[in-house]
Parts: structure tokens; sequence; C-alpha cells
């Protein structure tokens, strides 16, 4: 499977959303004189990632005014990540080298120098796309006169230097010069030069500039990847020897006292105290598989959680085999259509678990577990969608495109999620619980503070974080720092090892919980596993205000907003792994116990 794929996706919503077709960047070749097309998209404070407005935003010029200007709307996915491409206007056809031609001419007035000097101050750049490939460059520079007094100068040329092999647009390098001070009254005269250079780079390999092999391919990358898998061997061998060893000696005990018992060599109060002293998890086993509170929250959590998995999954090999990073929007447009398609997962195993517990509400549940990962992040992007309507951002979606989100939840993941939900209630609904579970409820004792669900809760999380550590310093640095992520191939490895070390640790913590005589598993094994985001949420706020140089009121909403909705998927996807990994060792180790 390969990008044709979400290419595919992008066609079925071009019949919702029309867009504009543009010749032949649509197959990246030209013939010679060809005209290429030279976009602007946006600018920006280098510092803040997701403050970007429309290029025109600051006072620029244009070549022709009078002429309407042709915007070229991409993909779903391309809107939501904030682009707006206009057309420059400027007359580049391929193969045809210029040298200082006019754009347009302009008089600054005192509010357009304003404008200039304050951008220029604040390290604005701008983003511009030729062929699809990004090109970037700073509005203009400060430089210091003899009295060490700091003035803005701005840029008024751009040379273009392009690379291409046949017909084909390989790379392309902008180069900005000709400073002018910024001042009221001061004449900038905008030019471009293009300049085209042959080159052997196949067309195949031209994204590979924008990719930074020095960055990801660090020494400390491949020893969080060795830690992180020393760590699943460890793991794995505490649940193997220790869990297994104590409950083959459980097994064992329980057997030989309950045949002595029979055999009148044991009383029923040494029996008692004999399960008593290590045997704490089997004297619940009349409880463990009662419905666990708020039953309708955790099945929508847990579907939800499942659902991701699988989604996550599916994004992840699709990027490795379609190189979906070097498309704008793309991986941000499968996510959503692969999200809406695994709405039946979800709902399914909502259903299931719903309906085993004897859930009576089953379309609460339903419209729960339909809304409840949508829900929560439409709330968050709504917010943020206010502010950046506010800020007059890019970042802002237009009415069209959210009506297109919705349209695509409500007759596509809702159908979907009804559907599994209808399914999982008929053919997952049988209990078959190894023990009966009794009518009466048994008090739990109390025990010391480590054995409480919370301090369980808490250090659940702790293994599972320690093996992402590292690469949420490179995906944070990637979606914040200007860097394209291009290792899926090492991301899926981090995360089959955090799926790993997710459900080794929520097995050990379920067994501790159970030997403290506390049948309250779920919600805990839910808690225990999904309490990784919380230490991803803490480690976001430390890499805030460490390692990037973000301010405002607008970048820091945006920041934590995306972290938040990241954060809470997370949550749930690890918190959906843990609770199967409980239930299977619930059901597994009481499989073998009399129940009666």
């Amino acid at each position: 499977m390969d990008r044709h794929l979400c290419l595919l996706a992008l066609a079925c919503l071009s019949l919702l959303l029309p867009g504009v077709v543009r010749g032949s960047e649509k197959n990246h070749k030209y013939a010679d004189r060809d005209k290429v097309s030279l976009w602007v998209n946006k600018v920006g404070p280098y510092n803040n990632p997701q403050q970007t407005y429309n290029y025109y935003y600051l006072p620029f010029c244009k070549k022709h005014p009078a002429v309407k200007a042709q915007h070229s709307w991409g993909g779903l996915g391309e809107v939501l990540q904030g682009n707006e491409l206009i057309n420059s206007q400027l007359d580049i056809k391929f193969k045809e080298s210029t040298s200082g031609v006019d754009i347009c001419s302009m008089i600054l007035d005192e509010r357009k120098a304003k404008i200039f000097d304050d951008a220029i101050r604040r390290q604005y750049w701008f983003e511009l796309f030729i062929d699809d490939l990004p090109v970037w460059g700073f509005v203009g520079e400060l430089k210091k006169d003899e009295a060490g007094v700091e003035h803005a100068y701005i840029y008024t040329s751009k040379k273009f230097d392009i690379s291409y092999n046949k017909d084909r647009i390989i790379h392309v390098n902008l180069t900005t010069s000709d400073p002018v001070l910024v001042a009221p009254g001061a004449k900038l005269d905008f030019r471009y030069s293009v300049s085209w250079i042959p080159s052997k780079t196949p067309f195949s390999r031209r994204f590979e500039r924008y990719l930074d092999y020095t960055f990801f391919e660090h020494k400390i990358h491949w020893f969080s990847l060795v830690n992180s898998f020393m760590m699943v061997l460890f793991l794995t061998g505490l649940v193997a020897i220790i869990l297994m060893r104590t409950l083959r000696k459980d097994y064992a005990r329980y057997a030989r006292s309950a045949a002595e018992a029979l055999e009148g060599a044991l009383d029923a109060e040494s029996l008692e105290r004999d399960f008593s002293e290590e045997s704490g998890w089997k004297l619940v086993h009349g409880d463990v598989f009662r419905p666990p509170r708020r039953l309708t929250l955790l099945a929508a959590s847990v579907g939800t959680g499942v659902q991701l998995v699988f989604l996550c999954m599916a994004v992840i090999l699709l990027t490795i085999a379609g190189s979906f990073f070097e498309e704008r929007g793309t991986i941000l447009t499968c996510f959503i259509i692969a999200y809406a398609l695994t709405s039946f997962i979800g709902g399914y195993v909502s259903g299931g678990l719903y309906a085993r517990h004897e859930g009576r509400n089953w379309i609460r549940t339903m419209l729960l577990s339909a809304s409840l990962f949508p829900g929560l992040c439409f709330g968050i992007a709504f917010g943020l969608n206010t502010i950046a309507i506010f800020y007059h951002s890019l970042a802002a979606v237009p009415f069209a495109y959210i009506c297109a989100v919705l349209l695509l939840w409500g007759f596509i993941s809702f159908p979907l999620c009804l559907i599994g939900t209808v399914i999982g209630r008929n053919w997952n609904s049988v209990p078959n619980y190894p023990c009966r579970v009794k009518r009466i409820p048994s008090p739990i004792p109390d025990k010391h503070w480590y054995l409480r669900p919370w301090a369980i809760c808490l250090a659940g999380g702790l293994l599972p974080f320690g093996s992402i550590f590292i690469e949420m310093y490179f995906v944070f640095t990637s979606f914040w720092n200007y860097k394209v992520y291009y290792i899926y191939g090492f991301l899926l490895l981090v995360v089959l090892i955090l799926l790993v070390v997710t459900v080794c640790v929520t097995i050990v913590g379920t067994y501790f919980l159970l030997n403290a005589e506390n049948y309250h598993w779920q919600w805990t094994a839910f808690g225990m596993s999904s309490s990784t985001s919380l230490y991803v949420f803490l480690y976001s706020v430390h890499y805030f205000l460490f390692k990037t140089k973000m301010t405002g009121f607008f970048q820091t909403c945006f920041y934590f907003g995306y972290t938040s909705m990241f954060c809470l998927g997370l949550a749930l996807l690890c918190g959906a792994v843990g609770y199967m990994a409980a239930a299977a060792f619930v059901r597994t180790i009481y499989r073998n116990v009399k129940c009666d």
C-alpha cells in the first residue's frame, strides 16, 4: 500500500471541497519554457511556529495589484495545518534564467514602516513553494550602527537557484539580499532572479535535502532504542519468572490445602489462614468479575483506545510505505480518514465490553464511544480556532473545512461505530467468566499507601514513559522546531516497545492489587497504563520552558492545546492496552482456581 490510498481519499474529499487543479505541478513534469508557479504561503515569528499569517499580512506590494490573486486550496490536512497558497504572479519559466527582474516598488509610510520594523525585530520568516518544494527565508535583518543601535533592514532581492533533472525540478535554493533600511519615506524596489542548474539527482530523492540525518541518527537515538529493548526483556522476564513462579506456587498450595481439607487434615480456619497469608488474590474470586463502576465511560474509553491502536499502526505503516511526510498535510488527512474508517473497531470493542457486564443502556455507550475522543479534541480545537480568528492567523480553519470534518464524522465515523456496537453486542457479549460473582461485595481491607490504586496508577506510567522518553524529544523537536520527521520505521519499533512495556507493567500492577484483596482492578489497570500520558505532559512543560523560545498567549495556547490532544489520545491508547492485558491476565489466573 502506498500514497495512492490517501490520494484516493483526497479525491473523494474534493467532491465535497472543490479545489484548484494546478497543471503540470500535478505530475511535476515540464517542457522547456513552461510556466513554473511560485506560490507564497505564510509569514510569522520564527520562534512561534503556529503563529502564522497570510504572506500579505505584511504590506508587501504585488506585481499585478489589480489582478485577483489565484489561491491554491489543498486537501483537508493541508488547510488544517494552516496553509494558504497564493500565486505570486512572477513570470518564471522552465530552464529560462533571468536576472534582476522587477517585481514592484513601494514607498513606506509610517504604518508600513512600523509593521516591517516590528516583523524584522521579531524574526519573521516566510514560506514559498515551487513545484511543491518549500522554500524559506527571513524578511530582513537587524544591523547596528556606529552607536550600537539596532536598525531593521528588509531584503528586497530574491535569487532562486533551481536544479533540474531532464523535465523535473529537483531542488530550489533561495538567497535574499540587498537590504534596505526600514524607515518612513524609504523606497523599496523588489526584484528577483532565477538561475537553472542541471542536476543528476533523481526525482525520487529530491526531498532528501530536507531530512536532517545528522539530528535523527544521533547515537543517543539508537541508545534509547537499545535501552528500551533491554527494558522489554527485563519486564517480560519479570512477568515470566516472578509472577509465573509465584502463581505456580499459589496454585500448588491451593490444590494441596484443598485436598488436605477434604481429607480432614486441615480445618476451615487453617485453610483460610493459609490463603490469607500468601494467596490474597484468590480470596476475591467472587468479586473480581463484578461490573466496574462507571461502566459506560470505561467501555467507551477502552473501545476508543483500541481504535486508536489500530489507527496509529495503520497511519505509521502507510507512511512507511508511501513517504507521506513529503506531501503537505497528507499524514493529517490520512489520520482523519483512517479514524473515521476504524470507528467500527471502537464500536465493536465498547459494545462487546458493555454487554459482557450486562449493561442495559447500550445506546448511551455507543454515543459516548463515537464522540468521546472527537468531542474532546473538537472542544480544544474550537477554543484554539477562536483564538486564531481573533489573531487573524492562518491557523484559523475555514468554516467549510470544519463542516467537512463534521460530515466525515456524521456520515462515516458515527454509522460505523453504530454498526460495530450492534455487532459487538450480539457476537461478543457472552461473559463466560470462570468465577461466579457474589451478591454482596466483599469489604476491601485497608493496605499500605503503596498498594492503593492511586499509588499503583502513578507508578505504572513511569516505565512506559521511560521507554519513549528519548523519542519524545525527537517528536517534539520535529513538530515545534521545523524538522521533518521521517524515521517512521523507528517510530513503529518505539510504539511496539511502548505497548509491550505497558502490558507487562499493567499485569504486574494488577497482580499486586489483587494480592492486596482489592478487586477494583478495571479502572486501576486503565489508569495505571494511561498515566504514561501524565508524564508526557509534564515533559512537554519542561520542553516548553527550557527547549523552546516560544512567547505570547497565542503560541502558548496552541502548544498546550495540541499537546493536550496528543496526551488525551495517548492516555486512551495506553489505557485500553493496559485494560485488555489485565483482563486477559485476570481471566487466565482464575481459570485454574476452583471458584465455588
